[in-house]
């Protein structure tokens, strides 16, 4: 149950859903104008056929609908449809039953789509009636969720796009916390999605407690997905969370900072987010989903400025990838010899005349800390 702003209680999709499932004796699903899954209902009568529709389970497991299905149902007119709109079987489609589509709609706009496996006897001119109404409460949560989401999209990028610590940030984060409402105080966290090749974000409802999702440019380099998450409980970002990043960046690195309680940490959380994305993208074994608090030494790698790793000293050691990678993993191994031979797959004598030609190439001794210390960052700030 939701919360109105007078104190009244208003329902939630699932209620809604459900009471849709309950009307006509079949389970809905409810999904948003972008095809993404925003609530299904389940129901007790349900057979083996219908329980194994491929593009149900598809759309309940994968929390959206293939571009080819979608396809296939708004050839039914269903984004201009005002009353329920029956589709025939398909089955070279994946489409095994035949379905009924309500759509939700809120001033005279179709915000999502209520799905049924019609059922055998069909349901009643009545049924459909009073389940048309419900869809109408559904549109109309919708549209207002909607406007709501585009104002807090809108203040998250103006977040994004202040910079660092300053006026024009502060003013961003007050606006953001505005528009959240009675949310602003709530545990968050901030995704990073880098490279971001689609045209468009994908609906907040893609991760689970999604109050914005925007691109976000990055001067001099590609484009990013930017989420702005509300975690409910707890410290740690979520499991759920987690694998909808993941799901979101395939060939892609992601990061996630946090979490944090209220809103205006979110400009600290995008930098953490944005940090954790570019060690992922470094260091695969952060990947393909990095958070903050697991990536070590990046978290001061990845605030230093632009070329700090072009040292006069490392400058002819970089240009031999495989020397730098050897010196790497050898001082990752804490400097044991057998270790680093073993993790790069190479004989002991073999590592030993490749430390040796890193010594040459840079002047520096490895058995001083502190030019192993300039060697370390150097080499993995490079690959940043």
């Amino acid at each position: 149950m939701k919360r109105e702003d007078n104190g009244a209680v208003k329902p939630d999709y699932q209620e809604l859903v459900d009471e849709i499932s309950a009307l006509l004796g079949v389970p809905a699903t409810l999904e948003g104008r972008d095809f993404a899954l925003i609530a299904f209902g389940v129901h007790d009568g349900l057979g083996d056929e219908a329980a194994l529709d491929p593009v149900r389970t598809r759309t309940i497991l994968a929390r959206s609908s293939s571009a080819q299905v979608r396809a296939w149902f708004e050839g039914f007119g269903i984004a201009r449809a005002t009353g329920p709109v029956r589709i025939p079987p398909a089955p070279e489609a994946g489409v095994l039953r035949g379905r009924i589509c309500l759509p939700a709609r809120s001033r005279d706009v179709v915000q999502g789509y209520v799905w049924l496996l019609e059922p055998d006897p069909g349901p009643t001119e009545a049924q459909l009636s009073a389940a048309m109404r419900v869809a109408g409460r559904i549109g109309a949560l919708l549209a207002e969720e909607s406007s709501a989401e585009d104002a807090v999209t809108r203040e998250f990028r103006r977040v994004l796009e202040s910079g660092g610590a300053g006026r024009e940030r502060e003013t961003a984060l007050t606006a953001l916390q505005s528009a959240l409402g009675p949310d602003a105080g709530d545990l968050y966290t901030v995704l990073c999605v880098t490279p971001w090749t689609e045209e468009e974000p994908p609906s907040a409802r893609r991760v689970p407690g999604t109050a914005a999702a925007c691109a976000a440019p990055l001067t001099g380099g590609p484009q990013m997905l930017a989420l702005l998450v509300r975690v409910r409980t707890g410290a740690e970002v979520p499991a759920s969370v987690l694998t909808a990043a993941a799901r979101l960046a395939p060939g892609s690195a992601a990061g996630v900072g946090g979490p944090r309680r209220g809103a205006r940490e979110a400009g600290e959380l995008w930098d953490q987010a944005l940090a954790a994305a570019r060690a992922a993208s470094a260091e695969p074994r952060l990947g393909p989903v990095a958070q903050w608090s697991a990536i070590g030494p990046y978290r001061l790698l990845t605030r230093l400025p632009a070329g700090a790793a072009d040292d006069a000293a490392l400058r002819e050691l970089l240009a031999h990838p495989e020397l730098a990678r050897t010196v790497e993993v050898f001082l990752d191994h804490a400097g044991q010899a057998g270790r680093t031979a073993a993790a790069l797959g190479v004989h002991r004598q073999t590592l030993y005349y490749r430390l040796s030609r890193v010594e040459q190439l840079t002047g520096l001794d490895l058995d001083d800390g502190e030019h192993r210390l300039l060697l370390h960052m150097g080499v993995k700030a490079a690959r940043l």
